[in-house]
């Protein structure tokens, strides 16, 4: 290492936080993953989050007015589970057999038996704008995040009922739950991340995810406890969970709405809505380094991993256009080389 290059990185450690410079890495030698397949699966309207059922090979997209489940293993559609309201996410229960699809156009949840593939009912919710959805493994309870109201639905699934809400600072966008009784989300709005404690129902904290605007995808290293947060303006913000302090920030693919940290393989994973997958290698646990952008296609912004396969699921279409009709919806297959 040059002297200059460890004088910078000393005064970026005392600052607090590791800046990784834009890196030109991403060669075939260097690229650990590549595009294998495309599915092309058509149909109108929108998508937001993707859902896999990794043991039963199965894809769900929530996709506007419906959702479509994808054979993962050949690519061909099963079917399309209709009667939702402007779908956002699908959260799963294998163990129940159950599917929970937050509608933002209607203020509520769906559920959908797995095993038939049907709409068996629906909760309602004083929230507005249902967005992502999670369930909270400590309590069991399913949690959708509702970006009108600015607040958290904490809903008994299997009573079907919303039994709370909790207040956050701003607009909520995805969360992940610590299994541990604690949640942590994305302020869109404002540019922060939140820690909840769902057993008192209070914010615990708030803390500055700078230079990051429009924070959308989260993923958590729940051994290690450090957050990933993706932003619109194309910054990957690795926070420490236990305190909130900033460990490391890496430039990465702008517009992405969704990243998954794979624990065996030590890489973090961001969908970037220009058209990149950026790849992120975990050499420490406060040490991250870009190993590249993976060209995928314009508005591949959502994507899921299998933890097993390593594979990852991303959806886009050739034209997506605010106003416009979708046009050549599919789902791209990247897996590792």
């Amino acid at each position: 290492m040059k002297k200059s290059s460890f004088l910078a990185l000393s005064i970026a450690l005392l600052l607090g936080a590791v800046v990784v410079a834009p890196s030109t890495a991403g060669t075939s030698a260097e690229q650990p993953y590549a595009v294998t397949k495309h599915y092309a699966l058509g149909g109108a309207g929108g998508w937001d989050y993707l859902s896999l059922d990794a043991a039963n090979h199965r894809l769900f997209i929530a996709r506007d007015d419906r959702v479509m489940v994808v054979d993962t293993a050949s690519g061909k559609l099963l079917t399309e589970i209709p009667g939702m309201q402007h779908a956002h996410g699908v959260a799963l229960l294998p163990s129940g057999h159950q599917a929970f699809v937050s509608n933002g156009h209607g203020d509520n949840v769906t559920v959908i038996d797995t095993d038939a593939l049907k709409v068996t009912g629906h909760i309602a919710i004083s929230g507005k704008d249902p967005d992502a959805i999670v369930f909270d493994g400590a309590s069991g309870h399913l949690l959708t995040m509702n970006g009108h109201s600015s607040n958290i639905s904490i809903i008994d699934a299997q009573a079907g009922k919303e039994l709370a809400t909790i207040a956050v600072p701003g607009r909520p966008e995805f969360a992940v739950a610590d299994g541990k009784g604690q949640l942590f989300l994305n302020l869109e709005d404002k540019n922060q991340l939140v820690r909840v404690d769902l057993a008192t129902k209070k914010v615990l904290n708030v803390w500055s995810l700078e230079p990051c605007d429009g924070p959308t995808g989260l993923a958590l290293d729940a051994e290690h406890q450090r957050l990933f947060s993706v932003c619109a303006n194309g910054w990957m913000v690795v926070t420490d969970a236990r305190d909130g302090h900033q460990v490391a920030k890496l430039p990465i693919s702008k517009d992405p709405d969704a990243v998954v940290f794979d624990a065996q393989r030590h890489v973090v994973l961001s969908s970037g809505g220009e058209g990149a997958l950026s790849v992120v290698a975990q050499d420490g646990v406060d040490q991250y380094r870009l190993l590249g952008n993976l060209p995928t296609q314009k508005s591949a912004r959502t994507l899921a991993l299998d933890p097993q396969s390593h594979t990852v699921y991303l959806a886009a279409a050739s034209a997506s256009s605010k106003g416009k009709p979708v046009e050549g919806f599919g789902v791209l297959v990247v897996a590792p080389r």
